[in-house]
């Protein structure tokens, strides 16, 4: 008997425009609530410990990048197979995709894990910390490291829940752990006095948490997937496969971490600690904003997947075209609020008049195309549902890799500082333009096999 539920059902029939609204919204939401910890952390750490605090936990910011960045590598590729495979009604291939895509990520939480507490000393000065940041970019590690070991399960398994359509659940696992550790933040912070050890305490028992509920999900018989012990005999063709499609989630995550490397060396260089505390604040707030843009990917990618994998090539291209307005207009409301009001939001990070003011052009900077960014997300991921790796990995790269690295590096030569803040604008910009390329000439693939497949029916 087909294993059919409503979410499956959905994804075949609803209308569009109330489907991506059923799955973006709790993407959304459980994304927002995701990146919400690390806001949270700032802020109490900005307010409890101080701004060089605040640069420590900006050095560490990559290195958990790094950490995600694997997790999405498995947990994005396999749930490209997931979705596309449930189109086909394919349930052997999917099951199989996830037993494997659990194995392989909790080996790689428990070695990443033991090579980060290891080297933590020389990992932390690679990164960027300078002599004064370094102790508190270590405590904090030092920490957040044993977090490594299921951190990056919680993460995977988020995307292999939403890949079925449960984007409800997912939301779910993450307001929790995110609930969990705004409570534990000033507990651990202020009332036991622990400080910057104190928000890293917080974070890891609250992503426990939220792995423990996530992992439930599956024992409890609540996935369409019925998951069991043969599922976990590593099979290269699906491995293969889940790796190429994922790279480019993981291009895309470790070429920002890449990124803060290069942008902390030379902030340190050409603005020293205060300039890498302006970024760490920027990060994160561009970070959290960006997470609706990125709840709208995750929303419309098991539409387009299932979709394609069904071969209903209007509700591919119309599930395009929607997911790219929506985030148009979600990158328009947040343009203008931080546009309007720099100094009001970084503020609520710290009360460093220092701080608050020479944020202002960097802010507006890295703002200035924030509205049309969304579509380059989009582009990139679109190209991960249908499974086509090499266009999907190109368009993760062509951002940070191909424009943003080398201008932060070319353009202060010439403009001191204000040269890394002038680079985003300009890699946005010309990273949108390539994509919109890539996307034209795929919708244009689509048409023509479309009308092939309509000339055969009439054939036959």
């Amino acid at each position: 008997m087909e294993k059919l539920n409503k979410n499956i059902s959905d994804l075949r029939n609803k209308k569009i425009v109330p489907l991506l609204a059923q799955l973006a919204i709790p993407s959304t939401i459980g994304m927002l609530a995701n990146s919400l910890y690390s806001i949270v952390d700032t802020i109490f750490i900005g307010r409890g410990v101080g701004t060089l605090a605040i640069a420590g936990i900006g050095i560490v910011f990559p290195i958990h990048m790094i950490i995600m960045a694997i997790a999405q590598l498995v947990g994005l590729g396999a749930a490209s197979i997931i979705s596309r495979s449930l189109g086909k009604k394919d349930y052997r291939k999917a099951e199989l995709t996830a037993g494997n895509s659990f194995l392989v990520i909790i080996v790689f939480g428990i070695i990443a894990s033991t090579i980060t507490f290891t080297f933590l000393n020389p990992i932390l000065r690679v990164f960027g910390a300078t002599e004064a940041i370094l102790p508190y970019a270590r405590d904090y590690l030092s920490i957040i490291t044993f977090g490594f070991i299921f951190f990056p399960t919680l993460v995977s398994t988020n995307n292999l829940i939403r890949a079925e359509g449960s984007a409800r659940t997912a939301m779910a696992i993450m307001i929790l752990s995110t609930g969990l550790n705004i409570i534990m933040d000033p507990i651990f912070i202020f009332g036991l006095k622990l400080g910057i050890k104190g928000a890293a305490y917080a974070t890891i028992i609250s992503q426990f948490i939220g792995f423990i509920y996530a992992i439930s999900y599956y024992l409890r018989g609540k996935s369409v997937l019925s998951i069991k012990a043969r599922h976990f005999k590593l099979k290269f063709p699906i491995l293969k496969e889940m790796f190429s499609l994922g790279f480019a989630s993981f291009v895309r995550q470790a070429s920002l971490s890449v990124l803060t490397i290069v942008i902390n060396n030379s902030l340190g260089h050409y603005g020293g600690d205060l300039a890498i505390a302006i970024y760490s604040v920027a990060n994160r707030l561009i970070l959290f904003i960006t997470m609706p843009l990125f709840g709208v990917v995750a929303g419309v990618q098991p539409i387009i997947g299932f979709n394609y994998g069904a071969k209903n090539n209007n509700r591919v291209k119309e599930s395009l075209k929607m997911s790219i307005l929506v985030t148009v207009i979600i990158g328009v409301f947040f343009f203008l609020i931080l546009m309007i009001f720099p100094s009001f939001i970084i503020g609520i990070f710290s009360n460093d008049a220092d701080l608050i003011q020479n944020s202002i052009f960097p802010i507006r900077m890295l703002m200035l195309f924030f509205p049309i960014i969304g579509s380059q997300l989009i582009g990139a991921s679109f190209f991960q549902s249908i499974g086509k790796a090499t266009p999907s990995i190109l368009l993760s790269m062509v951002r940070q890799t191909f424009f943003l690295i080398p201008l932060i590096l070319i353009l202060p030569l010439f403009f001191n500082m204000t040269g890394i803040w002038v680079a985003f604008p300009i890699a946005d910009l010309s990273a949108v333009a390539i994509t919109s390329i890539f996307l034209r000439k795929e919708i244009a693939q689509i048409n023509r096999r479309g009308s092939s497949e309509a000339g055969q029916l009439t054939l036959n």
